[in-house]
């Protein structure tokens, strides 16, 4: 992955295959560790806009994971994905 190429949670491309880079946990508490990988099958805003719901494919199975606008830190997340997974 180019280091210099900045994306957010809602440039995910789908049908790529991305690897967690730092560690984090969704709205939901559900924990990403480093070296999690999974393929992006796509997102869909949550009600009111106020997060985003992404869709993923891990080992064969569908998950989906949330994320809120409304925490800084969720929404460092969203606006600085980049930081936090790497294209494969």
């Amino acid at each position: 992955m180019n280091s210099k190429r900045k994306f957010t949670a809602v440039d995910l491309i789908p049908g790529k295959e991305y690897r967690v880079v730092v560690e984090f946990e969704d709205f939901d508490g559900l924990p990403h560790p480093i070296g999690e990988q999974w393929r992006f099958a796509g997102k869909n805003f949550l009600p009111y806009e106020d997060g985003l719901t992404l869709y993923i494919e891990r080992g064969g199975r569908q998950l989906i994971f949330r994320m809120r606008w409304s925490k800084e830190a969720q929404a460092d997340i969203i606006d600085n994905f980049s930081d936090f997974v790497e294209e494969l």
